[in-house]
């Protein structure tokens, strides 16, 4: 994660380093989507774990749209749509909620997602994951699927296959996300505080860490020439 964040604001875009980190990079998403459905399971209180998922994703709003350039309202981070996916996973699999019901809350959580990183894809994702649990090959497969059609062609559509500023080719780098999710043994890690609250902190202060040394150190333009 940080080398991709890394890479997005100090590299250029069409640089081999570049496309080796970011392609490397886009293995993040797809596995805190899978951690995150199965927390779903394995999370002894649900609302508090909503509960945290949405406060982290207010705290990481500012940190990341300073690292990015990107204006308090223009974006977020992808914090917010893994809130969101545990909010559409829960509706989801609650027994007394009708189908319909359960298609608008997904409908409302992708659409509130638009503007996030990852957006409703991450949504999506969370939710085939959650959906098939205890059956990684359909897993698997949704996970393809939702990223193939609402990633992947969506992205491809947009910047062209052969964009000169802004190559899409590390894209393709979700997909190193299967290798890894295959070495999980399904089971509980030990507990700890220290290892449990760590992502919380790293998240936001990689990010505005990326922003001091972009906005008060000439690093971008020593890499730039470098590269």
């Amino acid at each position: 994660m940080f080398v991709d964040h890394f890479a997005t604001v100090f590299l250029p875009h069409n640089n081999v380093v570049s496309l080796v980190l970011r392609t490397f990079g886009r293995t993040v998403a797809p596995v805190m989507c899978y951690f995150i459905a199965q927390g779903y399971f394995s999370t002894s209180n649900l609302k508090k774990y909503t509960t945290r998922l949405l406060i982290f994703a207010a705290i990481s709003h500012l940190p990341y749209n300073l690292a990015f350039g990107y204006t308090f309202f223009q974006a977020t981070s992808v914090i917010w749509p893994l809130a969101m996916g545990l909010v559409a996973l829960t509706a989801i699999r609650r027994q007394d909620l009708h189908i319909l019901v359960k298609l608008i809350v997904l409908a409302l959580c992708c659409a509130v997602s638009i503007r996030a990183n990852w957006n409703f894809v991450a949504v999506l994702w969370i939710v085939a994951f959650g959906l098939f649990h205890g059956n990684f090959m359909k897993q698997i497969i949704a996970f393809c699927v939702v990223g193939i059609v609402f990633h992947l062609a969506l992205t491809f559509n947009r910047f062209g296959f052969f964009h000169e500023v802004f190559p899409q080719w590390h894209q393709l780098g979700i997909f190193l996300a299967i290798p890894m999710l295959m070495m999980y043994n399904g089971k509980l890690g030990k507990k700890s505080k220290v290892m449990s609250w760590a992502f919380y902190v790293f998240y936001p202060a990689h990010l505005l860490l990326l922003f001091i040394l972009n906005r008060f150190t000439p690093l971008a333009e020593v890499l730039g020439g470098l590269l």
